[in-house]
């Protein structure tokens, strides 16, 4: 009986990667990295690793099954073995020490423009014919709120259709008032007077992040830091920007909020019956 090394460090592996797992679901920070609709998957892989650490487990103490009669050593060069393991621990290593970041507007910055003018808005409504998970007759109601509410709330669960709505048809909307929430974006080419607030679009995970937002105009925006939450009320105005005509929010009534506990937004998909 000899104690295997190998075995009780690929144990340790996967036992940390099912704690971390289970983290990030216990403290609710699972939809920092990924849509919600996977949840289930990412608690299936947490199982998963548990039961492959079992197995290790009892490996740990074994016979060693391997006979050499010539002398040879088939053990993996040690440099190989030190940077396969180091690869697989980096994560683990990040991501209990550095604490998960909500995308804000550095990333956005890097990520390219906001903005949607409804000569662009084809790509977020290309999410519509797939389209949190609503059934068909939902969907259908909640546009038809939309449309009759007085004021049209992005709250999360209907952000993204009520937006690219919003983009597609501006004129269709030019004079509504509008109640989101979001972070404060800015870029070189806005007036003093303006800012966009911002949403991040999440698809899968945050590697496919995309922002989104309105461009607002409010006298107090040049007192406003960036990445800064906001819950505004505003009418829909037309404007232009980079020579496209997009909708724009005249803010009437504006307070600083806490960041959100589910701060990204998300397609929305129809259940198929």
């Amino acid at each position: 009986m000899t104690f295997q090394s190998s075995h009780a460090l690929k144990a340790v592996m996967l036992a940390t990667f099912a704690y971390f797992l289970v983290t990030l679901h216990a403290n609710g920070d699972i939809v920092k990295f990924v849509n919600p609709k996977y949840n289930l998957l990412s608690q299936s892989a947490a199982c998963l690793f548990f039961f492959l650490c079992a197995i290790q487990v009892f490996r740990i103490i074994g016979k060693s099954t391997h006979v050499c009669h010539h002398g040879c050593n088939h053990r993996s060069p040690r440099p190989k073995v030190i940077i396969s393991y180091a690869v697989l621990f980096f994560p683990l290593i990040t991501g209990f020490l550095l604490p998960p970041q909500t995308l804000g507007a550095a990333i956005a910055a890097k990520k390219g423009t906001v903005l949607t003018s409804s000569s662009s808005s084809a790509a977020h409504e290309g999410l519509q014919a797939a389209r949190k998970e609503m059934n068909q007759a939902e969907y259908d109601q909640a546009l038809e709120r939309m449309e009759k509410e007085p004021v049209i709330h992005l709250k999360e669960n209907v952000f993204e259709p009520y937006f690219t709505r919003i983009s597609t048809e501006p004129q269709k909307y030019e004079g509504r008032k509008v109640k989101m929430s979001g972070f404060v974006y800015k870029e070189d080419g806005f007036a003093d007077n303006q800012l966009a607030l911002t949403r991040f679009l999440i698809t899968h995970c945050v590697a496919d992040a995309g922002s989104i937002g309105f461009l607002t105009e409010l006298e107090d925006a040049p007192s406003i830091e960036q990445d800064t939450w906001l819950e505004v009320e505003g009418t829909i105005e037309l404007t232009h920007y980079d020579g496209a005509e997009m909708p724009m929010l005249k803010i009437v009534s504006w307070k600083e909020i806490d960041e959100p506990k589910e701060p990204y937004v998300y397609p929305v998909y129809i259940k198929i019956m």
